[in-house]
């Protein structure tokens, strides 16, 4: 089977077209046959050789697909040849074949297409797990959310409007009005005022319930600095970096502040299956009856990989980046 994999670790100008064998079937897995496939941010550091897949899984770039199931291991009862499925992998996306766990495929939505299919799994489960399963979202919430325009940040504003929550999007200014009609009610610049200054001026001292964060150091204190009472912050990414940071301790007992920060790639299949599953229960009739909806800022064929990961570089991009086979 054809696969695209990288000389070395570098640019985007490092991957190229090889082939590779087609991944043997074993006893709970489907074979599937990519139709397409998501970028992800975490394809970038693995290519630039900051982010090792897992021990055990596919050292091919790729989390996120969808496909037809071409064959099914011995011990699968759920699917059959012929069913089409999206799912979140470990690795091994970015291939003509590829193996997933029948526990976390998930049926492409009715509908929908291959390419929409593959924009769903990462951001949705990232955005419930979040917002459902850590900071356990409630009907009247404010949420600030971070990175508002990007996959997990397009799935977090429709989830947070679903669970009838207040979404506060923090994205530069030409991505405002995309914010808006995904459901934010409020959105703020981070390049030319301070988030934490606007939220405490309109809320005061209460700020917000939610923080969902993929920067990092370069917004710590502004986060600290308006989150509320009782208040969750969810760290998912870094992107404004890593460096060390500091909490103030009396502030963190009195406010009784939950500060965690989760990842889905090195998560066991036990954790995925019953995220995978509650994500289906919860919304799967919202994505039929168009409730809910992936964003795809571009298309790619999947020839046009090297463009298509500098397009994602650039930060131009808004939604998901798709690759088509």
């Amino acid at each position: 089977m054809r696969i695209i994999s990288f000389h070395s670790f570098g640019d985007a100008n490092q991957l190229f077209f090889t082939e590779a064998p087609v991944p043997a079937l074993s006893a709970n897995h489907l074979l599937i046959k990519t139709k397409a496939i998501a970028l992800n941010r975490a394809d970038i550091l693995q290519r630039m050789g900051k982010y090792p897949p897992p021990s055990g899984e596919s050292t091919i770039l790729g989390l996120e697909i969808a496909g037809e199931i071409i064959a099914v291991g011995p011990n699968v009862t759920k699917w059959k040849t012929g069913d089409v499925i999206c799912g979140l992998l470990a690795g091994g996306g970015y291939a003509e074949y590829t193996l997933i766990h029948e526990q976390l495929a998930m049926p492409v939505p009715k509908g929908l297409s291959f390419e929409e299919a593959a924009a769903i799994p990462e951001a949705f489960l990232t955005a419930w797990q979040a917002l459902h399963w850590h900071a356990n979202i409630k009907k009247g919430f404010r949420v600030l959310l971070h990175a508002a325009a990007s996959g997990v940040g397009t799935a977090a504003l429709q989830l947070i409007k679903k669970a009838g929550a207040e979404a506060i999007a923090v994205a530069s200014e030409e991505k405002h009005d995309f914010c808006q009609k995904l459901g934010a009610s409020m959105t703020i610049d981070y390049k030319k005022e301070s988030f934490s200054q606007r939220i405490l001026e309109i809320y005061g001292p209460d700020g917000v319930d939610i923080i969902l964060d993929f920067v990092g150091a370069s917004h710590w204190k502004q986060n600290l600095d308006c989150l509320g009472v009782d208040g969750h912050m969810i760290l998912l990414g870094f992107l404004g970096g890593s460096a060390p940071q500091t909490i103030p301790i009396q502030t963190l007992l009195q406010k009784r502040w939950t500060i965690k920060g989760t990842t889905l790639r090195n998560r066991d299949i036990s954790y995925k299956a019953k995220l995978t599953a509650d994500l289906v229960h919860h919304t799967w009739n919202d994505f039929e009856d168009g409730k809910l909806f992936p964003v795809i800022g571009k298309i790619f064929p999947w020839e046009e990989v090297i463009t298509a990961h500098q397009w994602m570089e650039s930060n131009n991009s808004h939604g998901k980046i798709i690759l088509a086979l």
